[in-house]
């Protein structure tokens, strides 16, 4: 069961069985935001596991968990990153300096910085997709249908036969930042031996 204290906040939902890592999600999160070359706000890990004769691979749909304790607002000076009233961590252009403060206290890697600008970006949960009834275009942009977001309650019950969790040994230890994250693992993603695969 994921270490979550407040089922009511905001966050995602994903199934890992059913990801084939198509990286459709994250295209069209860079799509949705505009980006430049070389960055992503939703980035697609793929990973080897096991060994022969019982292999595995599995793959990782990664982006801001909207954590309940965010390390990256916690080191903003200016609170250009912060809690938004619905609970998800937004950033805001006109406060940020460009000093990636939040992006050396992220341990997910996700506040990403734009030279060009001089500004850090992140996945917002496309809050304006939302405002307007939507979902956030990873979520509907996903051809597996592994994505979902929304109240964290709600998509426990949803999922409640699903043995969900937010650890995964890819992943950094949930117990500081809480994220907002239910994850229906491959077991292979449980396991301790893996490799990253570039793609």
């Amino acid at each position: 069961m994921p270490s979550v204290s407040n089922f009511s906040r905001l966050g995602f939902y994903f199934n890992q069985n059913a990801c084939i890592g198509c990286r459709t999600c994250q295209i069209a999160c860079k799509d949705k935001n505009d980006l430049p070359v070389g960055t992503v706000y939703r980035r697609v890990h793929s990973f080897e596991a096991g060994s022969f004769p019982v292999p595995a691979v599995y793959h990782y749909s990664a982006t801001c968990n909207h954590c309940e304790h965010p390390a990256c607002v916690a080191g903003c000076p200016t609170g250009a990153m912060h809690v938004s009233e619905d609970g998800t961590v937004q950033h805001d252009d006109e406060r940020c300096i460009g000093c990636r403060y939040c992006v050396w206290n992220c341990p997910y890697d996700v506040p990403q910085y734009h030279p060009e600008s001089g500004i850090v970006g992140k996945c917002d949960a496309c809050a304006d997709l939302r405002a307007a009834g939507g979902d956030p275009a990873c979520v509907d942009a996903c051809v597996m249908r592994c994505l979902e977001f929304g109240p964290l309650d709600t998509l426990l019950a949803e999922h409640a036969g699903e043995d969900l969790t937010d650890k995964l040994v890819i992943l950094p230890d949930p117990t500081k930042t809480n994220p907002s994250i239910l994850i229906d693992p491959r077991p292979a993603a449980l396991a301790g031996d893996f490799a990253e695969k570039e793609m």
